[in-house]
C-alpha cells in the first residue's frame, strides 16, 4: 500500500512538470486561438504565464477589435484612482484602475481618441512652466496647477503634453481626434496640438459671437462644430457654427440653410454630439411644448444632420414612460404625491453625453441608472432605447461621461 502511494505521488509530481496542452500548440495555432478572444479577456490573460505575456504583445493586441465603452467621469477629481466604464455590447460594467501607472490619484478625464484617453492631471512639480495662458492672473492655491496628459489605460502608459496655463484647465473644453490631434477651446481662443507638428501648442483666436456650446470634433468631416447663442439676454437663439481643422484661424462660419426653418427653435438647451462614423451631427434637447420662454418640455428629441446632404431629420424621441422618470412623475406617482413643482415649471434638466452614435441620459431624479439610445444606421426606426441599470458608485452627483474606444492601436 505504501509503495502504491509512493508511485501515485511520483506520477502526480511528474504530471505537474509537464507543460499545459496549450503550450504544445504551434505558434500559428496559438495565435489563431488568441485572436478569437475579446480584447478585455486577452488583456486579463497576459499575466497568466510567460508564454501569454510574450504572445499577447502590444502589436498582437492591436489586431483585436477595440472595446467601445462609456467612460463615466467621477464628480470629484480625487475619485480613488479608478473610473467605471460600461460595455454596451456585453452589458457589463468595468472598473479601470489608474493608480498603478499615474503619478497621483487626482485626475479628471475629459476626452478620448482611438485607444487614447486625455485627462487633466496635477502637475508633477510646481516649477512646471505655463504656456500659453488665457489669463494673466496667477493660479491660487485653491486651483493647483494641472497638466494635460494622454494615456492608454489598458497598456498602463502615459505622457504629458506641453504645459498650459491654469485657466485652460479650469475653463477649456478638450477635443481629441485621430493622429493625436488635440484642441482646447475657451470663449475667446483655441489651442491646437499635433504630435507630428512643431510639438508646441498653436493659439487661434475665435471669431464667434458667443461662447461655443458643446463643441464636437466630427472626425469624418475633419471639422469642429459648436452651437452659439446669438439671441438676447431674455431669450436664447441658437445657431450652428463649424470650422475645418485645417483653418482654425479665421475659418469659423455659420452653418445654415433657408430650408431648415426653425429647427433650432424647437429644442430647449440643445447639445451636440458626434453621430456614427463622424459624418453626422446629433443635436439633442428638450422638445418644447410651445414657443413660450418658460414652456415645459414634453420629451427629449434627437435631431440628426447628415454632413453629406446637409439635411436634418428626426433620429429619435425619448419614449413618454422613460421621460416621465426624469421629470419626477414616476417617483411622485409611486409615493402618491402631486406633480413636482419643477415639472410644472418646465425645468427638467437631463444630462446628455456620449458620441459616435450612442447617447446616454442622466438626471437627478433617476438614481442608479441611465437611459441609453443607439443610432439606427438606416434611419427609419427612431433608434433603440433602453435602460442601463446598476450604475456603480458616484451616488453623490449626476452622471457624466463620454465614449472611449479602448485598444492598443495608439500609445502615448
Amino acid at each position: 500500500m505504501a509503495a502504491s502511494d509512493s508511485d501515485s505521488d511520483a506520477d502526480a509530481a511528474a504530471a505537474s512538470l509537464l507543460p499545459a496542452p496549450i503550450h504544445l500548440l504551434p505558434p500559428d495555432a496559438l495565435h489563431n486561438v488568441l485572436l478569437r478572444l475579446p480584447l478585455r479577456d486577452a488583456v486579463v490573460c497576459r499575466p497568466v504565464s510567460r508564454l501569454f505575456h510574450e504572445t499577447l504583445s502590444h502589436n498582437f493586441l492591436a489586431l483585436l477589435p477595440s472595446l467601445r465603452l462609456l467612460l463615466l467621469r467621477h464628480p470629484r477629481p480625487d475619485g480613488g484612482g479608478c473610473l467605471h466604464a460600461f460595455d454596451p455590447d456585453r452589458r457589463y460594467w468595468l472598473r479601470l484602475p489608474f493608480s498603478a501607472f499615474l503619478p497621483n490619484q487626482s485626475f479628471s478625464p475629459v476626452a478620448s481618441s482611438p485607444s487614447l484617453l486625455y485627462l487633466w492631471l496635477e502637475s508633477p512639480s510646481p516649477s512646471l512652466p505655463s504656456l500659453p495662458s488665457s489669463s494673466s492672473s496667477t493660479a491660487s492655491t485653491a486651483h493647483p496647477p494641472k497638466s494635460l496628459a494622454v494615456c492608454n489605460p489598458f497598456a498602463g502608459t502615459y505622457s504629458f503634453l506641453p504645459p498650459l496655463g491654469s485657466a485652460w484647465a479650469r475653463h477649456g473644453t478638450v477635443l481629441a481626434g485621430p493622429g493625436g490631434v488635440v484642441l482646447v477651446l475657451t470663449e475667446l481662443a483655441a489651442l491646437s496640438y499635433t504630435p507630428s507638428g512643431s510639438g508646441k501648442w498653436m493659439k487661434h483666436p475665435l471669431s464667434l459671437p458667443s461662447k461655443p456650446r458643446s463643441p464636437i470634433l466630427a472626425s469624418g468631416a475633419a471639422a469642429v462644430f459648436a452651437l452659439c447663442d446669438v439671441g438676447t439676454p431674455w431669450r436664447s437663439q441658437w445657431k450652428l457654427f463649424s470650422c475645418p481643422l485645417s483653418m482654425l484661424t479665421g475659418g469659423w462660419a455659420p452653418v445654415e440653410r433657408s430650408a431648415w426653418g426653425d429647427v433650432f427653435e424647437i429644442l430647449k438647451r440643445p447639445r451636440l454630439l458626434a453621430g456614427a462614423g463622424g459624418r453626422r451631427v446629433l443635436m439633442i434637447g428638450g422638445l418644447r411644448s410651445s414657443f413660450a420662454i418658460d414652456a415645459p418640455c414634453s420629451t427629449v428629441l434627437i435631431l440628426r444632420l447628415d454632413l453629406a446632404t446637409m439635411e436634418w431629420d428626426e433620429a429619435g424621441r425619448m419614449p413618454p414612460n422613460m421621460y416621465r422618470c426624469f421629470t419626477g412623475l414616476c417617483e411622485a406617482a409611486a409615493q402618491g404625491n402631486a406633480m413636482p413643482t419643477a415639472v410644472a415649471g418646465g425645468n427638467n434638466k437631463v444630462k446628455v453625453f456620449g458620441g459616435d452614435g450612442k447617447v446616454w441620459f442622466a438626471g437627478k431624479r433617476v438614481r442608479g441608472k441611465l437611459a441609453m439610445w443607439e443610432e439606427d444606421e438606416l434611419g427609419n426606426s427612431g433608434g433603440k432605447w433602453d435602460w442601463v441599470d446598476g450604475v456603480p458608485g458616484y451616488s453623490d452627483g449626476v452622471y457624466r461621461g463620454f465614449v472611449f474606444d479602448g485598444g492598443f492601436t495608439a500609445m502615448p
